[in-house]
């Protein structure tokens, strides 16, 4: 089994609209299994472009992406979905929960939608990953009633609700105050660390950064190295 949780390969990424651009440029790197990776950058160096092609959103590139030793390139799109329900955990800037759902609802969708568990094992689960998060006693509230901070750790519990291998987050801290982002900082830490999840990030916050295994900096669609 390798140790390695994601190899990207000569990677390239152009958009053709409204004249052509070139904006991944030969992207080769590997993430080893519970690493913690921030990926940084000025805007427009093209770091959320990756991270939308590792995450199998969008295939159309040339190069390969291969995660926990598959070869998602060439998949099709029902193939690829049910990897990431399998594989992926996503966070983003703004969490996506829906309102009008109690926070244990909105972290057992990911798993309802996978169908893998009963409804009953699910929300066991789900109480877990609130409790793992220091969210359990929110279990029941409207997520539109929890703060930012609070609301962005649910979402964390909704990511690992599938027990995925690999977390992608794409600026999962850029609402919070400082406060609140050590907070997460702490939980990726944890998890890669200790649960040896792979947390890959792009993220602006150059603090956030420092403190992880290592950072990938990208400059007008390539890697500095």
């Amino acid at each position: 089994m390798s140790s390695i949780a994601l190899n990207v390969d000569t990677l390239n990424k152009h958009f053709r609209q409204p004249e052509d651009f070139h904006v991944l440029q030969n992207i080769s790197f590997n993430v080893n299994k519970g690493e913690f990776v921030p990926i940084i950058g000025k805007s427009g160096s093209g770091k959320s472009t990756l991270l939308y092609l590792l995450s199998t959103l969008d295939t159309d590139y040339t190069g390969t992406i291969t995660i926990n030793d598959t070869l998602v390139t060439g998949q099709s799109q029902n193939e690829l979905a049910r990897f990431r329900n399998e594989n992926i955990g996503f966070v983003f800037q703004f969490h996506f929960l829906l309102p009008e759902f109690t926070a244990i609802e909105n972290v057992m969708l990911p798993a309802l939608k996978l169908g893998k568990l009963s409804k009953e094992e699910i929300e066991t689960n789900a109480i877990a990953k609130l409790k793992e998060l220091q969210m359990d006693t929110f279990a029941q509230k409207l997520s539109g009633k929890l703060s930012g901070g609070q609301q962005q750790r649910v979402a964390i519990a909704r990511a690992l609700i599938n027990d995925p291998t690999i977390i992608m987050a794409d600026e999962p801290t850029g609402n919070l105050d400082s406060i609140n982002t050590g907070l997460v900082f702490d939980i990726f830490k944890d998890l890669s660390h200790n649960n040896h999840i792979t947390i890959l990030t792009v993220t602006h916050d150059l603090d956030f950064a420092k403190g992880a295994d290592r950072v990938i900096e990208m400059v007008d669609g390539k890697i500095l190295v």
